[in-house]
């Protein structure tokens, strides 16, 4: 990050600091105002917002910077594929390209690289014998990559940090779907359940295999994961694989957290995952994100069905965002008695799109502390 660069908005104040606002509000205690993040923006708004295109902002990281967000970290081991594929262009279409992505798939994707879901033509698996090789060579236990440095991670991240850390516990189903495609991993619950499973065995053991080099090491605040297995019909694969499978693998690691004394654990699921909530409580993940409003509903109805063991964060519609100001202002305050319970923390439901305003958006982020910072 560039050091020079100068805030456009400070940082909100407080008198907690941002790990305990973090984790008391998501305990449902009392804080000194909400916890302030946002989930940051398609990569078009880095050259669309003139605060950013001005300033030099280029990152999602840069930009929580340069916006004043509260401070929320992640850190965590190698726990997919590697080495990964090599990513090159197989055919060139005119308007688009078809490449191999580190998944091995093929996808095609325009040539100006304007943020849209990749069309994906083929995957490098599509039977067992092609899932042991790939096995063989990228998802080797033993591989050193997978030896965390936790020396250089406890001097990044020191025991009287003042911020929360996580530790990333992976995914069992998302990163799955990436390397199998939509209709590859549909069609796999069916043709190929033991090689699926097995894949899915695969990711636990990597995730453990991380997690107990870390665990007992740190004084984790909560843990993460990323799934991506929903869309606005539901979730993409079946609630039986996902309860008699999944869902094992899940609990061997929540009770891996819980006796650390990890009690927050969010999963980024895109869509409409509400029919998977319960196997994920049952597993100890008890917090969803970013829980897209457009195919899920807002988080009041959620929330009130599952907490107060659920928590969410996110839930402020995007769709509102580009919908003038007395909207936004409208769809904010119905989140006001979500924060006031605690186990939510708002905002914008997926990354911001470009077609939010800028002036707008700076409305929303003055609003928000208007209504949610401290008085």
């Amino acid at each position: 990050m560039n050091k020079m660069l100068k805030p456009l908005r400070e940082k909100w104040p407080g008198t907690m600091s941002d790990r305990e606002r973090f984790v008391r509000q998501m305990h449902h205690e009392p804080v000194d105002r909400c916890f302030n993040m946002e989930f940051g923006y398609w990569n078009e708004n880095f050259e669309v917002w003139e605060m950013f295109r001005t300033n030099g902002i280029t990152s999602n990281s840069e930009a929580e910077f340069f916006l004043g967000f509260d401070t929320i970290k992640t850190i965590g081991g190698v726990i997919w594929m590697h080495p990964g594929f090599e990513t090159r262009v197989v055919e060139d279409r005119g308007d688009t390209q078809v490449l191999m992505n580190s998944d091995g798939l093929l996808a095609e994707v325009p040539k100006d690289s304007h943020d849209t879901i990749p069309h994906y033509l083929e995957s490098s698996i599509k039977t067992p014998d092609d899932w042991q090789k790939v096995k063989d060579g990228r998802f080797r236990r033993d591989d050193p990559a997978r030896s965390i440095d936790v020396d250089a991670l406890k001097a990044k991240h020191p025991a009287d940090r003042d911020y929360p850390l996580g530790i990333n516990c992976g995914s069992m189903m998302g990163k799955i779907r990436d390397m199998l495609t939509f209709e590859g991993i549909a069609y796999a619950i069916y043709d190929y359940p033991e090689m699926l499973e097995d894949m899915v065995e695969t990711a636990c053991l990597l995730v453990e295999d991380s997690l107990d080099q870390l665990l007992g090491v740190f004084d984790f605040d909560f843990a993460s994961g990323w799934e991506d297995i929903a869309f606005k019909q539901g979730p993409i694969v079946s609630l039986d694989f996902f309860t008699e499978v999944v869902v094992p693998r899940l609990s061997r690691i929540g009770r891996r957290l819980h006796d650390h004394k990890i009690d927050i654990w969010y999963t980024d699921c895109d869509g409409d995952p509400s029919v998977l909530i319960p196997g994920w409580l049952q597993a100890g993940l008890n917090t969803m994100f970013p829980w897209e409003v457009n195919s899920a509903g807002h988080p009041s109805q959620t929330l009130q069905k599952y907490a107060p063991e659920l928590r969410i964060m996110g839930g402020m519609d995007k769709m509102i965002l580009a919908s003038g100001r007395d909207e936004i202002r409208r769809y904010l305050s119905t989140l006001l008695p979500l924060v006031e319970r605690g186990g939510y923390i708002p905002f914008c439901d997926h990354r911001c799109p470009p077609n939010v305003p800028e002036d707008d958006y700076l409305f929303y982020l003055d609003l928000k502390q208007e209504l949610l910072g401290l008085n």
